[in-house]
């Protein structure tokens, strides 16, 4: 089993800054092109250990309770479980085709994938245990990403390869709607009063918004970001969302009160999937074309570190993150 050693403070001259509150648990990268999880111990800030998955890991996500970290495997059709904590195993649950993003419903009820190659998305009972399939939702070309509003009743996908934004109803599992968007929809985030939805345009330069507070959405704005939007990740604040631009290398933090970039950080090697630290202050990225794990500090806008991981390194997650929304 992994130790890792619990921090308290880390000198001012490690690096650029230091941690206002303790990084104590592992930092996960998936590295989706080795089949592996680079653990990298955020005392040394090394990689202490890689572990084989299923092939293609791409996305990650924890269960409501907190007690695992479930892994999709999406060409192996597998999910793997490993603890947070220990970065030891769990389980692996077969079966579940095709998973490339996961997300869980609020109220814990409900588990969706979408199924990036196969051109549907399943939502899966959850009873704090075991996945029992509900139904299989046929969908626009490539399902890339998801969200769930906060209420969980609605879950909504991006169309990767026929640019377009679909949404679900859960309880019923039938297609509410569907629209048109800007080229190749990535990520999809939703401001907490369930209002909009900004999508990222991996074809374009910027994120569009879309009010969805009534029967159909409306596109009410593009934020011109840089270009290849792709991922989000919220500050911490509910105020703030950073979105990656994987093809302009930087990443912009959107007022999502004014819909505008307040501020442009440094996004080296095709910036992907982010984490953000439990004070806010650090951004765990994802540089894909690197094959590194980058740490930006948000105050300085300065890359502090990078490590190296696998190849395609994509989903990045940690125990010690700020909050979601």
């Amino acid at each position: 089993m992994l130790r890792f050693a619990r921090l308290v403070s880390l000198c001012a001259g490690c690096f650029a800054g230091s941690f206002a509150v303790a990084q104590t648990n592992p930092i996960f990268m998936l590295n989706s092109l080795d089949a592996t999880i680079s653990v990298i111990d955020p005392v040394s800030w090394k990689e202490v250990k890689r572990m084989p998955t299923g092939k293609e890991p791409h996305h990650l996500y924890m269960t409501p309770d907190q007690k695992s970290l479930i892994v999709a495997n999406a060409l192996s059709d597998s999910l793997l479980f490993v603890d947070p904590k220990t970065a030891e195993v769990q389980r692996t649950v077969r079966n579940i085709v095709d998973p490339y993003q996961l997300r869980f419903s609020p109220d814990m009820k409900w588990f969706v994938t979408a199924a990036n190659r196969l051109n549907h998305v399943d939502i899966y009972r959850w009873d704090g245990k075991d996945l029992a399939l509900a139904k299989r939702v046929p969908t626009g070309k490539t399902p890339s990403h998801l969200w769930i509003d906060t209420a969980s009743t609605t879950v909504y996908s991006t169309m990767q390869d026929s640019d377009e934004l679909v949404a679900i109803d859960l309880p019923t599992q039938t297609l509410k709607w569907r629209s048109k968007t800007g080229p190749m929809p990535a990520d999809v985030f939703g401001t907490p009063n369930d209002k909009f939805l900004l999508i990222g345009l991996t074809g374009s330069d910027g994120v569009e918004v879309y009010d969805v507070s009534g029967a159909s959405p409306k596109l009410v704005q593009t934020i011109k970001t840089a270009k290849g939007a792709h991922s989000f990740r919220a500050v911490g604040d509910k105020r703030h969302v950073f979105v990656s631009n994987r093809v302009a290398n930087t990443i912009s933090k959107i007022d999502y009160n004014s819909m505008t970039v307040v501020d442009t950080l440094p996004g080296p090697s095709g910036p992907d999937d982010m984490d953000v630290s439990l004070d806010g202050r650090f951004i765990y990225l994802a540089s894909r074309w690197a094959g590194k794990l980058s740490v930006i500090d948000t105050t300085t806008r300065q890359v502090v570190r990078q490590i190296k991981v696998g190849k395609s390194p994509h989903g990045v997650w940690t125990l010690d993150h700020a909050p979601r929304q």
